[in-house]
Formats: structure tokens, C-alpha cells, sequence
């Protein structure tokens, strides 16, 4: 049976030091190169991605921005690109503004993508956010509503306390329009919301790549909201020790911690060339 792995990033694959393991790398290096079919499903942009799986071969397709982008590592190819249209950008900019939330909107023109967001305006979780990702070049600080929203737009950051994100997340929701995902940073204390189109889902990603390659299976791995859609559709689901309960209780198992290898320790386990 032709079987696609999909492994999330972030609390799941990568350890604490945002990064795949030394031993994580060369297990799945050795699994790929015997056959195994497996990609990642992150909300992190290309380029945040990138540095977290260096040296890990990923053969098919990834999924990015919690299913905005579907992208091919090794060809450059984009297959799948979903965006806000203008109404709704604005929409979403002006609810999150009514409760004082600055966001960063991350968003493409022909050549480049950028994180654009108001200069002056910056929360103590987006500096910090900001600090880590200091040289980006897609980094982009603007003085206007206009100037944020001007190019495509697919996805929108919010970092806060988690009352006043909250209170944003309760109206956006409920909007058919939008997917809405309300978590606890997992590495900080801060709390983010990241909304996206209502198709821009990683459920919708892994589908896009059953139907376009042909797989007859999908096998999965997460630990919190934003895998909890690609869950729903995939044939077998495992969910990492450190995973949230209620996301362990939907999963086919339980596997090991992700600071410990645990996605790799079952695929070791469980693929059959």
C-alpha cells in the first residue's frame, strides 16, 4: 500500500532547540533512502522551516503555514498557494485591531515573501519574535494599514497575553470564511492565534497530496490545535507523550516524547519498505 508520512514540526519532529535531532536525521535519511514516503505539515514559512530540517532529505511536497502553501524543497515548485481576498484581509485586520492587536501579516508579490507589520506597535512577544529571526530578509516593517495589506495575503500572526487574543478568536471563529487557531507558544509562555483562509487547512494540505500522487494511506504525527484537522483525515494518527490530552484521545496511539525521538523511534519500528 502506498503510504505518505507526515510529521508535524514543532513539538513534534523538532526538539526544544528547534531543530531535528542528529539521530532523528539520520534514521529518516536511512528510511527515505529504502522508500518511505514522508513530507511535514508546519505552520512555519519556507524559509523557518528550512533551517529547522536542515540535512533531513524530505522527498515530497511540504506543507506550510498550517496548509496556505504546499511546496516542493527539492524542485522549488509550488503546488498549492491559497490567499485572503481583499475584503477579508481587511476584515480580519480590523477585528483584530478593535482589540489592540498588532499582527503580523505574512504575505508574497512575484519574487519574494515578507512579515509585515506596523513599526512602533510591537508587543513583547513580537520583539521577541522579531529578535530570533534578526537578518531575515523577508522582514518587513511598515507605517500603514495599506502598506501591510497590499501584497497577497495568507496568513495572518498574533502574539499577546491570551486573554486579549481570545477575546479576537471568539468573533473570528465563528466566520465560515476563516480558519482560526487559538495556542499556547510551544516554547514560550506567550499565547498565538494564526488565522488563515477557511481552505488554508493542514487537513486540506494532506488531502491535496493523497489525490495528487496517488497515496492509498496517510500516517500522521502532532501535539496540539493546529494538527487537529490533518488528524481528522488521516487513516492512522499519533500523537507525541508531550502532545494535549484531548489531541492524545483522538489519536491512534501515543508515541514517545518529541525530545526523545519518538516519531522516528516508530517509524523505525513500523515502516516496512
Amino acid at each position: 500500500m502506498k503510504t505518505l508520512f507526515v510529521s508535524d514540526l514543532d513539538g513534534t519532529l523538532l526538539t526544544k532547540e528547534e531543530a531535528v535531532s542528529a539521530y532523528s536525521i539520520r534514521h529518516i535519511n536511512d528510511l527515505v533512502a529504502r522508500g518511505m514516503q514522508f513530507t511535514f505539515a508546519t505552520a512555519r514559512s519556507v524559509e523557518s522551516a528550512i533551517r529547522a530540517v536542515r540535512g533531513l532529505n524530505v522527498p515530497v511536497p511540504a506543507i506550510f503555514y498550517n496548509g496556505g502553501l504546499v511546496y516542493d524543497l527539492n524542485s522549488r515548485q509550488t503546488y498549492r498557494y491559497i490567499c485572503f481576498c481583499e475584503e477579508e484581509k481587511r476584515y480580519v485586520l480590523s477585528v483584530l485591531e478593535s482589540f489592540g492587536i498588532m499582527p503580523f501579516a505574512f504575505t508574497a508579490n512575484a519574487v519574494s515573501e515578507h512579515i509585515a507589520w506596523r513599526v512602533g506597535r510591537e508587543t513583547f512577544g513580537m520583539r521577541r519574535y522579531l529578535a530570533r529571526r534578526r537578518g531575515d530578509r523577508r522582514l518587513m516593517p511598515v507605517s500603514s494599514d495599506d502598506e501591510m495589506l497590499a501584497e497577497y495575503l495568507f496568513y495572518f500572526k498574533c502574539i499577546g497575553p491570551r486573554e486579549q487574543l481570545e477575546r479576537a478568536w471568539n468573533v473570528l471563529k465563528v466566520d465560515p470564511r476563516f480558519m482560526c487557531i487559538f495556542h499556547q507558544e510551544t516554547y514560550q509562555n506567550d499565547f498565538w492565534m494564526e488565522i488563515s483562509p477557511r481552505e488554508a487547512t493542514k487537513a486540506n494540505g494532506v488531502r491535496f497530496l493523497r489525490e495528487t500522487f496517488g497515496y492509498e494511506k496517510l500516517v500522521c504525527f502532532g501535539d496540539t490545535s493546529n494538527d487537529s484537522d490533518m488528524f481528522d483525515v488521516c487513516d492512522e494518527k499519533y500523537a507525541v507523550m508531550n502532545a494535549d490530552d484531548w489531541l492524545k484521545a483522538k489519536a491512534t496511539g501515543v508515541i514517545g516524547y518529541c525530545e526523545e525521538d519518538g516519531v522516528v523511534k516508530w517509524l523505525d519500528a513500523h515502516f516496512v519498505p
